[in-house]
């Protein structure tokens, strides 16, 4: 039997040799990856991981630029800063955060109402971002914490600059105001940019310029400890840490001028409405009041959500904007509007004299309408009409126009569609049409445009709605005869670091055309005598005037008279319940010949435009046009080191004729018949 061979050692080496050289290959590539690795983490990419470790030891901190300040047309400040401390933490830092926000509830230091709502903002912001909590830390505060300051980890005081509004109310609807950025502002604005910056503008100008207000923040890089905690003296290492500075924010001009802001707001102190003051020349805005108001310091303090419900909850609705935001019926204010349009499209007139009863009816009708308190004003020709404010003259206007006419003529006047302030936020109004009305009412039989609702639009009332902007708007384009200027706030911004200021020009709109000038003549004629012939509804308040002023009372009818007139025995006004008593109108440019400011006054449920409105409106012209001598300035007067310099002069237009008296009514008394009418229907005084 042959001998078996058990071990192979030719074949062994020969497995061995192959193996090894294949570990060796492996290991050969592993050296060769590891030493690829290395080469491209030490020497490719030494600037990444350099700058990593470096953020390891060294925390950039923003620094929040300073925002610009707002002035109004004679650099007068209204919103400036302050310097104050707020209290504010890492997310990161924080081991728990619900457990330290509560803990500083117990010392006082945060309101317990608003932790959701804290949680939530301190959610929507990066975590490695210093979150501001709370703003404007009193003195005692900032001792209450510092002494405390161990026991939360995370969470710091630190120095910035507060907005402040040394004015408190005034002029707020036209500033606005800023507020904690919220967790709906994050979704809009550059979180980068926003580092560190605790408030952002709600409303006004704090709102429509803040990209101008903002400014740049900067940053500082501070050297840290393993705890993120700055080291108090870096050494040798304070030579690479960087440091940018901030560019503060540009100043912004407005035309308001604060005096006449003042004088408008003590003149509606106590009520509730609002005043539009503007240049007929320019579209500028001298004076915007909503009233009542509130102190927008408590928004840049970071107000409470108690706070907040408290305004938001009182009946006198402070933080509603009646000027921009406010829509009402428009009462008589608009028959100077109706005129130009018949007149334009030669439906009337102008010399026909018209006979007024005192009541009105459609040809064919049996519906009446009422002139104001049934007045008989016998026969009246347009100059009359618009200055004694007669209705059953412009129930037959409105009725020859038609609605289709009514609807193409308002949106010319700035009704119907935003003016395009530069501060937004402001509502549109309402210019109701056929084609409005069917594709807003359901039922079908509510489609249907009728007569009557033509009539109740030729004394402003019915579905016609405007705001208090619009109405200042239309006076400046009947006070410049057709030229139309965008209404604005802002005039001017100015380089906090070289002082240049960048004018903005006016918007001009174009004129209305087709419009000859004996129709503005007679129109503005016609509002001449509602302040200068004696049996004008406003002569009263207007009489003594060195100045010529054109002006037009209105009332918009809050509630039906159906209401109204069971709340007394003869319906006097001091006998209705004050929420039902009718808002007061009152539009005027002066001085007529050549205006220089447009005024719009409501002040709601005053009654009368004439009593309620009127003296307001007179008080602010006197305001604008008189010196402290009581005679007219000259345009030409000197208006501030922050004024802009244009060439815009007041047109000057041709004189008027003095109104011819009356023509006696042909019937001395007219049977009443009848007294029932729709709410939209009752006058417009």
């Amino acid at each position: 039997m042959p001998p078996v061979r058990i071990k192979d050692h030719w074949r062994e080496l020969r497995i061995f040799e192959s193996r090894a050289l294949f570990a060796g290959a492996a290991m050969a590539l592993l050296a060769l990856a590891l030493g690829g690795r290395l080469y491209l983490l030490q020497v490719v990419r030494h600037d990444y991981y350099s700058e990593l470790s470096q953020a390891n030891r060294v925390r950039t901190d923003p620094i929040p630029a300073a925002r610009g300040l707002i002035m109004d047309r004679y650099g007068e400040v209204i919103a400036s800063n302050q310097p104050t401390f707020q209290l504010e933490l890492i997310p990161d830092e924080v081991p728990d955060l619900k457990r330290s926000l509560h803990r500083l509830v117990k010392l006082g230091l945060l309101p317990g109402d608003d932790i959701p709502e804290l949680i939530r903002t301190i959610k929507s912001r990066r975590t490695f971002d210093n979150v501001p909590i709370r703003l404007h830390l009193s003195d005692e505060e900032v001792a209450r914490f510092a002494v405390r300051r161990f026991e939360f980890p995370g969470v710091d005081i630190a120095p910035q600059e507060a907005r402040w509004y040394p004015e408190g109310p005034l002029a707020v609807d036209a500033m606005g105001y800023v507020g904690t950025i919220s967790e709906k502002d994050l979704a809009h604005i550059d979180r980068a940019a926003y580092a560190g910056t605790a408030v952002i503008g709600k409303t006004g100008v704090e709102s429509a310029f803040e990209k101008k207000l903002h400014g740049t923040n900067g940053f500082q890089q501070t050297l840290v400890d393993a705890q993120g905690r700055p080291v108090p003296k870096p050494g040798v290492f304070a030579k690479d840490l960087e440091m940018k500075a901030p560019r503060p924010g540009d100043d912004v001009i407005l035309s308001l001028d604060l005096k006449i802001q003042r004088v408008a707001e003590a003149a509606l102190a106590g009520k509730e409405g609002a005043v539009v003051a503007l240049d007929p020349n320019s579209g500028d805005i001298i004076a915007l009041v909503s009233s009542p108001g509130f102190d927008p310091n408590l928004f840049a303090r970071g107000i409470t959500v108690k706070g907040y419900a408290s305004l938001e909850g009182d009946p006198n609705r402070p933080l509603y904007d009646r000027a921009l935001r406010g829509e009402y019926s428009s009462g008589s204010t608009i028959k100077p509007g109706l005129a130009l349009g018949a007149l334009t499209d030669g439906v009337i007139d102008p010399d026909k004299p018209v006979f007024c009863p005192g009541f009105y009816h459609l040809p064919g009708g049996r519906h009446i309408w009422h002139d104001a308190n049934h007045e008989h004003h016998g026969e009246v020709d347009l100059d009359h009409a618009i200055a004694r404010s007669c209705d059953v003259y412009f129930y037959g206007v409105a009725h020859e126009m038609g609605i289709d006419r009514i609807s193409a003529w308002l949106p010319l006047l700035g009704f119907g569609r935003p003016t395009g302030i530069d501060i937004g936020g402001e509502k549109p109004g309402l210019v109701p049409s056929r084609a409005w009305k069917e594709a807003h009412f359901a039922n079908p039989a509510n489609k249907v445009w009728f007569p009557g609702e033509t009539v109740n639009l030729g004394i402003g009332q019915g579905y016609f709605l405007v705001t208090p902007l619009q109405l200042a708007h239309y006076a400046s384009i009947l006070a410049s005869r057709g030229h139309v200027w965008r209404p604005r706030m802002v005039t001017g911004l100015r380089n906090p670091e070289t002082g240049r200021i960048e004018w903005l020009p006016p918007v001009y709109e174009g004129d209305l055309s087709n419009i000859s000038a004996d129709s503005w003549q007679r129109v503005v004629h016609g509002m001449i005598g509602a302040t200068t012939y004696p049996n004008g509804t406003a002569y009263a308040q207007m009489r003594g005037s060195v100045y010529t002023i054109a002006g037009k009372t209105g009332t918009d009818q809050v509630v039906n008279e159906s209401v109204t007139g069971n709340l007394g025995e003869d319906n006097g006004f001091s006998k209705i319940k004050e929420q039902y008593r009718d808002n007061a109108w009152f539009i005027a440019f002066a001085p007529a010949e050549a205006p220089r400011i447009a005024v719009a006054v409501i002040v709601e449920h005053a009654g009368f435009g004439s009593m309620g409105a009127a003296p307001v409106a007179r008080k602010v012209m006197d305001a604008y046009l008189l010196g402290p001598d009581g005679k007219v300035l000259l345009p030409a007067a000197p208006r501030g080191p922050y004024s802009e310099p244009s060439d815009i002069r007041p047109k000057v237009v041709p004189s008027l004729p003095a109104l011819p008296p009356p023509t006696p009514p042909a019937s001395q008394q007219v049977a009443d018949r009848g007294r029932s009418q729709p709410a939209s229907a009752r006058h417009a005084r």
